[in-house]
């Protein structure tokens, strides 16, 4: 079991804007932790979220938000300097399946260039342990439970190749330069905050303006969905863990309890008030049929993981929503 003390100064997390950065953000300083970030407001993500993120739950934490490009190594290595980190949570990249394959360059230079700069600034500024955002991604297209120990790929999409290239990158920088480093594989995070491309907040406001719900694999395939609190807190634990104690070089985040596409959305249903349009899809070619993580190896690590039920997850992801993008009563749709 982890200790409750941090024999650290400084934790920086990278891409502090982002919806798993500023919830993370905001939980270590709640707890008293010296922590600060940076991100870069990539101009193709949503910048009103990103700026609703810093003001609603950051900026009221005290937290230090620096704009910053992580590929500036020397920056990056100043800013670590300067503020004695001793751990760096890297959460800065692109994220997303569909899109790596219409801009594959970008995500060349965001998720590979990026990291390498992470890690080697990391590395001039005597950084003690890094984690870094992984995804259930790199264990391609299989069924039952992915465990940390399973062979990973073939990669299905060039979003997945970049995660596998940096789990390989992490590993080499631990064996030549003596780097710690932790591999978080991330299982469909969603919640309040979340991001506008993922499935569970492009469904809640498809529902709430009375839009066709498109699912793909005919809302088959099943998803390990984990609410944000949850992966948080694991996060958080793990930052909280002695930097003297060895950790695995890999790890993964997700509840261990898979739900269908089709079922996501029929609760979601129940917390909009409205019956979703269903428009059925074939599966791409770069998505995957299941999802589950198997959290034994975290469990021993950080001890049980927050286990926050789907019903009681989608009910603050879509109360977020009314609150965030206010939707007219009666929206196009053949109920109104």
């Amino acid at each position: 079991m982890l200790q409750d003390h941090l024999e650290m100064t400084t934790v920086f997390i990278t891409g502090a804007a982002g919806f798993i950065g500023a919830h993370l953000g905001r939980e270590l300083s709640r707890k008293g932790l010296a922590v600060a970030g940076c991100d870069h407001f990539n101009p193709s993500t949503d910048k009103a979220l990103q700026a609703a993120r810093v003001e609603t739950l950051l900026r009221p934490a005290g937290f230090e938000l620096l704009r910053l490009d992580v590929n500036d190594t020397d920056t990056l290595e100043e800013a670590l300097r300067a503020r004695d980190v001793s751990m760096v949570v890297h959460l800065a990249a692109l994220p997303g399946v569909r899109a790596s394959s219409q801009r594959p360059l970008a995500y060349a230079q965001s998720n590979l260039l990026g990291f390498s700069s992470v890690l080697e600034a990391s590395r001039r500024a005597g950084v003690q342990r890094l984690l870094y955002a992984s995804s259930s991604s790199v264990y391609g297209n299989r069924g039952g439970q992915f465990a940390e120990s399973d062979r990973i790929g073939p990669p299905t999409s060039f979003y997945a190749a970049t995660k596998m290239a940096n789990e390989a990158m992490a590993l080499a920088y631990k064996a030549q330069m003596g780097l710690s480093c932790v591999g978080l594989r991330f299982f469909t995070v969603y919640g309040p905050w979340g991001r506008p491309d993922m499935a569970p907040y492009l469904f809640a406001q498809a529902l709430r303006k009375g839009q066709a719900v498109k699912l793909f694999g005919h809302g088959q395939p099943q998803r390990d969905f984990t609410y944000i609190d949850d992966a948080v807190n694991a996060v958080a634990r793990l930052v909280q863990s002695p930097l003297a104690l060895s950790l695995p070089e890999v790890l993964n985040i997700g509840l261990s309890q898979p739900v269908s596409v089709l079922d996501f959305v029929r609760v979601l249903e129940s917390e909009v008030g409205r019956q979703a349009q269903l428009e059925m899809l074939p599966l791409p070619p770069d998505d995957v049929g299941y999802t589950c993580a198997d959290d034994r190896l975290l469990s021993r690590v950080i001890g049980p993981m927050n286990r926050t039920p789907l019903q009681e997850g989608l009910h603050a992801l879509v109360r977020w929503l009314q609150a965030y993008d206010p939707v007219d009563a009666c929206q196009p749709a053949s109920t109104c």
